[in-house]
């Protein structure tokens, strides 16, 4: 049995908002497993326990550029929050994101090597990149970009932190407005047909779980489960949201559309540090192994 820490009932707690002592109940049942437990507290409390999942610890800043029919959207990540309101930081991923939209890059690698000079430093991305590492004290590293050309751009930046494109065809008050909702509301996917399987399949797992504990029959379970599949769907599809600024509360995102006559090809949404898990340092633990290893000192 694994060992349940203060910290880590804390970090569950963070991340979904249940109370204490469920998440340490969770934690016990899952064996320490954070992502069992994650899901053993969507069973039980509902899908209010995943509402604070996405909070994101990991710093850095995400940039878009839009030049003509060409755009891009790009994370680059640092260590803390200071470094990402760092002038020169932030001047290096603007600078970044005009060359991925410029340039077509294949991927880090030759972003990399594109010509760039910035700060004294240079003559390439990566001389920058070294060169800023060294004068601001803090690693930097580029994570990921997406590039579009050939279409209609509209991009949405929400602060450093959030950054959305949309790739479309009609109106671009409305595509600006599709880029803002998604910013806010953070669809899966532009469709339900489009929901990644392996999303699909933990939502089924778990609403299977919480519909056994119903105790009815087999075909209302069978019923249920997919009940709460096809709203997940809903939820997290882009033309099945409700749109953010729909005056009547109930006008999808595909209704807004049809109603501009624009349609949405695709869109990519990037959150910082989304899916790196942030490192946590247990102060207690660091001091005990100060204590104890000078202790084998003395």
């Amino acid at each position: 049995m694994a060992a349940i820490t203060a910290s880590m009932v804390a970090e569950l707690r963070a991340r979904t908002d249940s109370p204490m002592m469920e998440c340490k109940k969770a934690l016990t049942e899952a064996d320490g497993d954070m992502t069992r437990a994650e899901e053993i507290l969507r069973v039980k409390l509902g899908n209010k326990a995943g509402k604070a999942a996405s909070r994101i610890t990991a710093e850095g800043v995400v940039a878009a550029a839009v030049k003509g029919a060409a755009g891009a959207v790009i994370e680059v990540n640092c260590e803390t929050d200071f470094v990402s309101k760092n002038d020169a930081f932030l001047a290096f991923v603007n600078a970044l994101a005009g060359l991925v939209a410029e340039h077509n890059p294949a991927d880090i690698a030759a972003l990399s090597a594109l010509p760039l000079s910035q700060e004294g430093f240079g003559p390439t991305v990566e001389d920058v990149r070294k060169g800023l590492i060294g004068k601001i004290g803090e690693n930097m590293t580029i994570r990921r970009f997406k590039r579009y050309e050939g279409a209609k751009l509209a991009s949405y930046l929400h602060g450093t932190r959030i950054g959305v494109i949309v790739e479309f065809e009609g109106d671009e008050v409305a595509a600006k407005d599709v880029a803002m909702h998604v910013a806010a509301m953070k669809p899966a996917a532009l469709s339900s047909a489009e929901v990644p399987a392996e999303l699909v399949e933990k939502e089924r797992k778990i609403a299977a779980e919480k519909a056994a504990e119903s105790g009815k029959p087999a075909e209302i379970v069978a019923k249920m489960v997919e009940g709460s599949v096809q709203k997940f769907l809903k939820e997290v599809s882009l033309l099945d949201q409700v749109f953010v600024k729909a005056a009547d509360g109930k006008q999808t995102v595909a209704q807004m559309l049809k109603e501009k006559a624009t349609t949405v090809k695709s869109f990519t949404l990037y959150v910082v540090g989304e899916g790196i898990e942030k490192k946590v340092d247990d102060f207690a633990a660091e001091v005990a192994a100060q204590v104890a290893a000078a202790s084998k000192q003395q």
